[in-house]
């Protein structure tokens, strides 16, 4: 075993045991690889901001601090040099044209063996990308559902975070606070996002948020307008 370090991957999942399978996969395909945990999708965003080369993401969509797509699209813009795999038990094919749509290299369902997670994650590192077989990927999107994603991706990483803070019911000084800032930088993040979504309130912000999601993550979140 090669003890020098070539590869750092962050697997974020908040089911320790399955953490602790995705490491079997990866400890046993790579030499020299280092590993970093986190249960919680705030624990992702600490560990990436220390600074330091990523090589990969092994991403659940559904944990702590995140909802739907909305962590991917974090990483996406906040971190774009990074791969990300999504791992995901939902493998329901539109959810995982829309992960590839949002820009995750790969997409692996929980129900794979190891082998093939491993040969998913092989292929990734190599600048592949890797969805399962029986998935039509060449599907896409109708076209309003196409455009509102092109707007989203207009969002600033942190207008993401606060959307995803909005779509948990959080009001303004309560992002203030988990994000380190002032209620007026909020607002002002909160008009921005009104106006690249294209929406007069909050609450229909979090509606169009929930119109890109599929699966278990379609159920929009109230908030107070």
């Amino acid at each position: 075993m090669n003890d020098v370090v070539q590869y750092r991957l962050v697997i974020a999942d908040d089911h320790p045991l399955f953490r602790g399978a995705l490491r079997e996969a990866v400890v046993g395909l790579l030499a020299g690889v280092e590993i970093q945990e986190a249960g919680t999708f705030d624990e992702v965003v600490a560990l990436l901001d220390k600074g330091g080369d990523t090589d990969l993401i092994l991403l659940d969509l559904s944990m702590p601090g995140a909802r739907g797509f909305s962590g991917l699209m974090y990483i996406r813009a906040q971190y774009p040099s990074v791969p990300v795999i999504v791992v995901s038990a939902n493998d329901d094919p539109a959810a995982i044209r829309r992960c590839m749509e949002l820009g995750a290299s790969g997409f692996i369902p929980k129900t794979l063996s190891v082998e093939e997670m491993r040969t998913a994650i092989s292929g990734i590192l190599k600048g592949g990308v890797w969805t399962p077989n029986d998935v039509d990927l060449s599907a896409g999107s109708d076209a309003e559902t196409a455009a509102l994603m092109a707007r989203m991706a207009t969002l600033t990483p942190q207008q993401v975070r606060v959307l995803m803070m909005l779509s948990e019911g959080l009001l303004n000084k309560q992002i203030a606070y988990q994000l380190g800032v002032s209620e007026a930088t909020v607002k002002a993040h909160v008009s921005a996002i009104l106006q690249k979504l294209g929406v007069e309130s909050r609450t229909q912000a979090v509606i169009a948020a929930a119109k890109i999601e599929t699966g278990p993550w379609s159920q929009g979140a109230g908030v107070e307008g």
